[in-house]
C-alpha cells in the first residue's frame, strides 16, 4: 500500500525542474533578441560617429586663428573626443600628388586646396536639426571660416534607416514578448495541473484565496529566479565562447547595458512567473469539482 501511495504521490507531484528549464529557454530568447540589440545600437553609434565634418578655412588665415578655432571644436560638446584633425592645404597637395602621381600640379596651376579641419560629431547630435545649428555657430563665431561641409543626403538616409530600424525592433519585440508570456503561462499551467484538486480541496474546506495563492506565488517568485538566473549564466556563457572566436566583437560590449539586460531577464521571470501562477490558481479556484476532472 505504501509503494503504491508512493507512486500515485510521485505521479501527482508538479515537475517544477520542467517548468524552471522551460522559462529559462524563453528568457534566454529573449535575452538573445536583447544582446542583438545592444549589439546592434553600439553598431549604429559607432557607424554614425564614423561621419566627418569638414570646416574650411579662408585663405591666408593666421596660425594664431587656426590654433584657437582648433581648441575650440576640442572643446565642443558636438565633437567626438581625439577626432579633430588640421590638413593644410600643402599637406592636401602633397596626398593628392601620392594619389595621381608626381605630374599632379606641374602645369604651374596654384594650390587649389584649402586648410581644413576634419572631425566627427558625437552620434547624439548626428540629426539634421543639431548639424544646422553647429554650423551656423562656427560661421557666425569664426570669420576666419570659409564653410562648413557634411554629406546631408547621407545624414538624411541613416536616421530615415535608424527610424525604420526602430519600428522593426518594437513590432519584433512585442510580437516575442506576448510569444513569450503564452509559452511561460501555459508552462506553469502544466506544473499546477496535478495539483488542481488539493487546490479546490483547500477552498472547500474553509481556506482563503489568499491563503491558498500564497504558496504558490512564492514558489512560482524563486522558480522565476531560478530560471532568470539559469538563462544569464547561459547568455553570459554563450558571450564569453562568441567573443573569443571574435575578439573584434569585445569593441561593442556596453556592459552597463549588459547588467540592465540580466536584471531585467531576473524581475521578468518572476514577474510573469507570479503573474501567471496567480491566473492558473485563480482559474482552478473558480472551476467547479466536475470540471476539474476535464
Amino acid at each position: 500500500m505504501s509503494t503504491l501511495s508512493d507512486q500515485k504521490t510521485t505521479r501527482n507531484k508538479p515537475s517544477y525542474l520542467y517548468s524552471i528549464v522551460s522559462v529559462a529557454l524563453v528568457l534566454f530568447l529573449i535575452g538573445l533578441f536583447g544582446l542583438v540589440l545592444l549589439h546592434a545600437q553600439r553598431l549604429i553609434r559607432l557607424f554614425k560617429e564614423q561621419i566627418t565634418i569638414t570646416v574650411e578655412l579662408k585663405d591666408s588665415t593666421l596660425a594664431n586663428d587656426i590654433a584657437n578655432l582648433e581648441q575650440a571644436l576640442v572643446q565642443s560638446p558636438f565633437v567626438k573626443d581625439g577626432r579633430v584633425q588640421f590638413v593644410s592645404r600643402e599637406e592636401a597637395a602633397q596626398l593628392m600628388q601620392e594619389d595621381f602621381g608626381k605630374d599632379f600640379l606641374k602645369l604651374g596651376l596654384p594650390n587649389p586646396f584649402y586648410d581644413v579641419f576634419t572631425f566627427n560629431v558625437k552620434a547624439d547630435y548626428l540629426q539634421k536639426d543639431s548639424l544646422e545649428f553647429l554650423k551656423s555657430k562656427i560661421l557666425a563665431q569664426y570669420p576666419v571660416v570659409g564653410d562648413v561641409y557634411y554629406q546631408e543626403n547621407v545624414i538624411e538616409q541613416v536616421g530615415y534607416n535608424i527610424r525604420r530600424i526602430r519600428y522593426l525592433t518594437f513590432a519584433l519585440a512585442t510580437v516575442l514578448l506576448l510569444i513569450a508570456t503564452a509559452l511561460i503561462y501555459n508552462t506553469v499551467r502544466l506544473a499546477l495541473y496535478a495539483n488542481r484538486f488539493l487546490i479546490k480541496n483547500m477552498e472547500l474546506v474553509g481556506a482563503s484565496w489568499e491563503f491558498i495563492s500564497r504558496p504558490y506565488l512564492i514558489r512560482g517568485m524563486m522558480h522565476g529566479l531560478f530560471s532568470g538566473l539559469l538563462a544569464v549564466a547561459a547568455l553570459a556563457a554563450m558571450l564569453f565562447i562568441v567573443q573569443r572566436q571574435l575578439p573584434d566583437l569585445r569593441e561593442l560590449n556596453n556592459l552597463a547595458g549588459f547588467a540592465t539586460l540580466f536584471a531585467g531577464l531576473i524581475v521578468l521571470g518572476m514577474l510573469m512567473n507570479v503573474i501567471s501562477t496567480y491566473l492558473v490558481v485563480t482559474k482552478y479556484l473558480k472551476m467547479r469539482v466536475d470540471d476539474l476532472y476535464y
